[in-house]
């Protein structure tokens, strides 16, 4: 179902939106490159206060590449549920209004995101038109009964990964580029500093989003790698076939040694001959 709401919910005229919360982030010293005056590298000390911890509440809209993010020092759902209603009351405002369709089709259109789940959770009786699918973990805070009834209200369908199925949520890898850029070579003091530069992060990737595009079906990655052409480094050039690289001077090296080789077996072949 999750594959599908990527591939084929936007053409059905449904938002496709994913959620997670990354983190918890430490205020210690952060791996990575830095910039630094030439001869100074820079230093870090070899033990951190334990200042607490920060995380980030992120929604992520991948046709788009749009990402909604949220600093906290801790997620319970107190904090969580009031920050998902408000941010998906904004994005439906900004959806067009969904045509009318009659009852009962419409409870097929919201079952069909139900098929094949051997734990389904009950509609109710009255249900809106169908407007956006949320791809979320299977957390407890995320399938409170007030939280699901208010989506359902308000036209919103949950799409709960299995377990030990995070590589389906596509917002795992905005969360991955928005900690590196943010924290990488990084030495936050305090968990404040975590929040302000994850924040920032994120206001920098939507001034120029990129799309993500799902690629996780195993045979239409082969097809792809057949079709993909052959990138060239240092730009977006590419070739359709991959050009030809000089040998390496290990590799002339080996080659000369085999044809002496193969040179002095036929000289000593003729000459016992």
């Amino acid at each position: 179902m999750i594959e599908q709401a990527y591939t084929v919910g936007t053409s059905l005229g449904l938002a496709v939106w994913t959620q997670d919360e990354a983190g918890p982030f430490q205020c210690k010293p952060m791996a990575g490159q830095h910039w630094h005056e030439p001869g100074l590298p820079g230093r870090q000390p070899y033990d951190y206060l334990r200042q607490g911890t920060a995380k980030l509440l992120v929604l992520f809209h991948p046709a788009t590449g749009e990402v909604r993010a949220k600093g906290v020092r801790q997620c319970p759902n107190t904090v969580l549920h009031p920050w998902l209603k408000a941010e998906f009351s904004a994005i439906l405002a900004t959806l067009p209004s969904p045509p009318e369709v009659e009852v009962a089709l419409n409870r097929t259109l919201w079952q069909r995101w139900q098929a094949g789940l051997q734990c389904r959770i009950t509609l109710p009786q009255e249900l809106p038109p169908l407007r956006l699918l949320v791809v979320m973990d299977n957390l407890a805070g995320h399938q409170t009964p007030e939280l699901v009834l208010w989506m359902f209200a308000h036209g919103i369908m949950p799409l709960y990964t299995p377990l030990s199925g995070s590589w389906l949520n596509m917002a795992e890898s905005i969360q991955r580029i928005l900690k590196r850029r943010a924290l990488e070579g990084q030495h936050p003091q305090t968990p404040e500093e975590i929040i302000a530069l994850l924040e920032a992060t994120a206001r920098g990737w939507n001034q120029d989003p990129t799309p993500f595009v799902w690629g996780g079906k195993r045979a239409l990655r082969r097809v792809r790698s057949r079709q993909r052409r052959h990138r060239l480094g240092g730009s977006g050039a590419c070739v359709v076939r991959p050009l030809r690289r000089l040998p390496t001077l290990m590799q002339q090296w080996r080659r000369r040694c085999q044809m002496t080789h193969l040179v002095d077996f036929q000289v000593n072949f003729c000459t016992f001959v």
